[in-house]
């Protein structure tokens, strides 16, 4: 049986910059194998379809980038240079901010973790912050009176109703509580901060559940300006889906290849017959596979028009409502689908060898957390880049096998259909893997050296390429 293709959508700026061979193998051989290379157009291209978005609704808006999606500087640069913003999450992050010289209101701070060193250097640098707990509230109060100063903040919303249920977060206040601390709170206990507006992040990919929680918050806006409280803006987070893939067809034959595999019902696709977080039980398979979903008909642009034309209960589409809200800025921080297209991840082939189940392996130079995020596998064919000029075709099955010595030292779980079998000096390209597969399980382990992050832009008609801390 064949195994299962996932052809990746390429951006215009890979191809032209895969074709000169020469030019990769010189970069990989001066910077060390793997490399990450970005191209800025994509990232602004991603930014003008949300910003279109919301012009069409006619609604005030502000865009962050969230940071922690890759840590390459150059895209909080070109952030700066499109004039939109960027959510950080770390001391690093808010300083390489500041150090760029963005606009204070232009950084979001939405760290998990918020300590005195973080706070204190936004609060010199009139950096708001949205805060999660009554503990960030103290010490971002203590902080301001010490410095002398007063400090604009978000609160975070948590447990959201949706379909008669709360949606559970680990963040956030209630709304009682957040409704008791903006009335009670700002007055007496916590005086030198300055309430502005709400943030929220849901888990998962629904927009129907963003959009009720915006409703959510709305209705707490209304209760506080009852009150004479201005809410000046509402975060909704990121989260917003983009599309890796051509082919609809493709993605639903991987999935039914992979439970057929599992059930033993065809050969292996994946290593030792990865079930790729489903669970089979007496003979039946459970649950799905834990992969992002890399095709799907709702990315970046269609995501965010479903949330803002969601009807309420009373038939009245959310844009509508926040139409009517028109004072309050809507913003959103999106970080994987702002990266989409922006970067490649490409590897030179090391060894190639065949294991105990004659399975051919073929090694890179790079490990499994230079090319790893929370979904199970990478779902994207790789592009094979031959050294020769000339090959005779020699079809093989195989896998890529990275530099950390453990048995489970897969880059890729799947199982991959080879035209021929990659020699050593040939380069592996993975596609678009800006979005959180360079950076956020990005390991240093036996001393390998982390990846070169490198950008490429046009010049003249050829590609110019620059570390990224030079670019």
């Amino acid at each position: 049986m064949s195994l299962p293709k996932l052809t990746p959508i390429i951006h215009e700026w890979i191809s032209e910059f895969l074709k000169n061979k020469k030019k990769l193998a010189e970069l990989v051989d001066k910077h060390h194998s793997p490399i990450n290379v970005h191209n800025p157009q994509p990232f602004k291209e991603n930014f003008e379809e949300f910003s279109q978005v919301f012009k069409k609704y006619n609604i005030k808006h502000r865009i962050y980038f969230a940071r922690k999606a890759n840590k390459s500087r150059s895209m909080v640069k070109e952030a700066k240079k499109l004039g939109f913003g960027v959510d950080t999450a770390s001391y690093r992050e808010l300083e390489q901010c500041i150090h760029e010289g963005l606009d204070p209101e232009n950084i979001a701070i939405t760290a998990a973790v918020k300590n005195r060193r973080l706070i204190d250097l936004a609060i010199q640098n009139q950096v708001p912050i949205v805060l999660d707990n009554l503990d960030e509230c103290e010490l971002a109060n203590a902080t301001a009176i010490q410095l002398g100063k007063k400090i604009n903040i978000g609160i975070r919303l948590g447990g959201f109703e949706h379909e008669g249920e709360i949606l559970y977060t680990r963040f956030g206040f209630t709304f009682s509580q957040a409704f008791h601390l903006i009335t009670e709170g700002f007055k007496d206990q916590f005086q030198n901060l300055n309430f502005t507006g709400f943030h929220f992040h849901l888990n998962g990919y629904s927009p129907e559940q963003r959009a009720n929680a915006l409703f959510q918050t709305l209705n707490m806006v209304d209760l506080l300006a009852e009150k004479e409280i201005k809410t000046q803006f509402i975060d909704i987070g990121g989260g917003f889906l983009m599309n890796y893939l051509h082919d609809k067809n493709e993605w639903e034959d991987f999935h039914q290849s992979l439970k057929n595999a599992v059930l033993g019902k065809r050969s292996p696709i994946t290593f030792a017959n990865d079930p790729l977080g489903m669970t089979l039980v007496d003979g039946k398979l459970h649950g799905e596979p834990k992969v992002y979903p890399y095709y799907n008909t709702t990315p970046r642009a269609v995501f965010l028009e479903q949330i803002l034309t969601f009807e309420n209960a009373e038939g009245i589409a959310l844009y509508e409502v926040l139409n009517k809200h028109a004072e309050i800025e809507i913003r959103i921080e999106p970080g994987r689908s702002l990266l989409d297209q922006v970067g490649i991840t490409v590897a030179r082939v090391a060894f190639r060898k065949q294991d105990m189940n004659g399975d051919w392996l073929v090694g890179l130079e790079m490990n499994r957390t230079q090319m790893f995020s929370s979904s199970a596998d990478f779902l994207l064919d790789p592009i094979i880049i031959s050294m020769k000029t000339k090959q005779t075709q020699q079809p093989v099955e195989g896998f890529l096998v990275g530099a950390y010595c453990l048995e489970q030292e897969l880059i890729l779980k799947r199982k991959l259909a080879f035209e021929n079998l990659p020699e050593i000096g040939d380069l592996i390209c993975f596609p678009n893997t800006a979005g959180y597969m360079m950076h956020f399980y990005e390991s240093q382990a036996h001393l390998f050296e982390l990846a070169t992050n490198l950008v490429a832009t046009k010049d003249n008609g050829e590609f110019k390429v620059a570390k990224d801390e030079e670019y």
